[in-house]
């Protein structure tokens, strides 16, 4: 690729301004009260589609936030790239952790701090920005399709319905996706697996309203205590998941895999150090890498009930709830281990409560083979930028609707991510360093470039 560098200079403040200008939409699809930003973020991203030169741009309906679709076919017969991304980000909350407003893209130490700025409206806006490149200078070598979603972080509810109604629309030879990480800033990696993933509700319901603590205390059954004595009965102390059946369709990851999972670079002490922690902990004999990329796990992701405003409140609380998930590895099916779960919880629940089980959303894991041609194109191009060749990762985060393209579409996807572990996304203070972000647009010309190349 002739000139991207220059490019990219010559353009990276116009780059930032259109991104900030993405970022400060608050386009968070899990409250209702966002709605009218999910289609602001839509119709930008439409702008910014065809402003980089696609042939068309549409806002596509879906029965929840619309699909943002837009296409460059400069050949019927050429090999033809899916690039996926999403345009909703996850909720703010706690707010006061945060340094800067988290809708007002600010630049410090290097990074762009806002939600979003890594996941995904960074690493999404990266492919804009490659296109428009490839596009503005005549080095296209293939057709090119975007499909930008508004539900990524509800789980994709309606994508896959939708892909069932335009698997014309979006036929492709491989979906290329920015939304996973890299293990360092200086050492790029390939994520080759993601896992799956299965989240609900709990509500535990004790007396049909708040009672004296003094009064009732010792005698009635509090839906705090008793949810909370459910949930330590899940994990044993070996860290394994203790609900029968839960491991029966793991498949166990070999020597040989496991051997080469651990070449990836990984300190110890330095991950510790970042997250603030004295001591890990996990599944018993695994490694940190190996819990969070070939196993499951199980994790309370939030949990509340009774008072908890300023002061003291001596109340016996009617109801507590909990949000509860699981990391599921690719042989495991989410609406099994979902039905599962649902069965198991509600069956140990003593009969001084009653408990009720809702599930809220999931997807199945994904391994991505590391012999495909867009695999080996996207290693040629992390090694042409940052002069190694990546390491084949599983990530122990999930994209439910990866497996949802494998399954509907029938297309693999290579996940070219350009994130950090230091990024923060989901958390306060989500950040994206800017040298990540321009070496993503430089790298990802040189995928089209190869994989063209070995398509022929």
């Amino acid at each position: 690729m002739k000139n991207v560098k220059e490019y990219i200079e010559a353009n990276k403040d116009r780059f930032l301004e259109e991104l900030y200008g993405l970022i400060r939409i608050p386009s968070i699809s899990s409250q209702s009260e966002h709605k009218d930003d999910m289609l602001k973020a839509a119709e930008y991203w439409k702008k910014i589609i065809l402003e980089a030169g696609a042939d068309k741009a549409e806002i596509m309906p879906t029965d929840g936030n619309p699909v943002v679709y837009g296409e460059k076919i400069i050949d019927p017969n050429a090999p033809t790239v899916l690039v996926y991304g999403h345009y909703d980000v996850m909720p703010v909350d706690p707010i006061d952790l945060w340094d800067s407003p988290p809708f007002e893209p600010e630049i410090r130490d290097g990074k762009i701090f806002a939600r979003g700025a890594d996941d995904d409206k960074g690493q999404a806006f990266m492919h804009a920005k490659a296109f428009e490149f490839m596009v503005k200078t005549d080095q296209l070598p293939c057709n090119v399709k975007f499909m930008v979603e508004g539900e990524e972080e509800i789980g994709s509810v309606n994508l896959g319905k939708w892909c069932e109604q335009n698997k014309e629309l979006v036929k492709a030879d491989i979906i290329l996706v920015s939304d996973t990480g890299m293990i360092a800033e200086d050492i790029p990696s390939i994520t080759t697996g993601l896992r799956g993933l299965a989240y609900w509700q709990v509500e535990v319901t004790g007396p049909n309203r708040d009672l004296h603590s003094g009064l009732f205390g010792g005698g009635v059954a509090n839906p705090i205590n008793v949810l909370s004595q459910m949930i330590s009965k899940m994990i044993d102390e070996k860290g394994m998941v203790t609900m029968p059946g839960f491991y029966d369709d793991v498949i166990e990851v070999s020597e040989t895999e496991r051997s080469m999972l651990a070449k990836a670079p990984f300190d110890v002490e330095e991950y510790k150090k970042a997250i603030d922690v004295e001591e890990l902990a996990g599944e018993e004999g695994f490694s940190t890498m190996e819990r969070t990329g070939i196993r499951p796990s199980f994790d309370i992701c939030g949990i509340w009930g009774g008072y908890t405003g300023e002061g003291a409140k001596t109340v016996l609380p009617s109801k507590a709830f909990a949000k509860i998930s699981t990391r599921l590895v690719p042989n495991q099916d989410h609406e099994k281990i979902a039905d599962m779960f649902k069965k198991h919880f509600e069956s140990i629940a003593p009969k001084s409560v009653k408990v009720e089980v809702t599930s809220l959303h999931g997807g199945q894991g994904y391994v991505c083979p590391i012999d495909l041609p867009a695999y080996k194109a996207a290693e040629k191009a992390y090694d042409d930028i940052y002069g190694i060749k990546p390491v084949p990762v599983r990530s122990g985060g999930s994209i439910p609707i990866i497996s949802t393209f494998e399954k509907v579409l029938e297309t693999k996807s290579v996940l070219m991510g350009f994130g950090l572990e230091s990024d923060a996304i989901h958390s306060p203070n989500e950040n994206f360093p800017l040298i990540q972000f321009f070496n993503g647009i430089n790298t990802i010309p040189y995928f089209y470039k190869y994989f063209a190349e070995m398509m022929k």
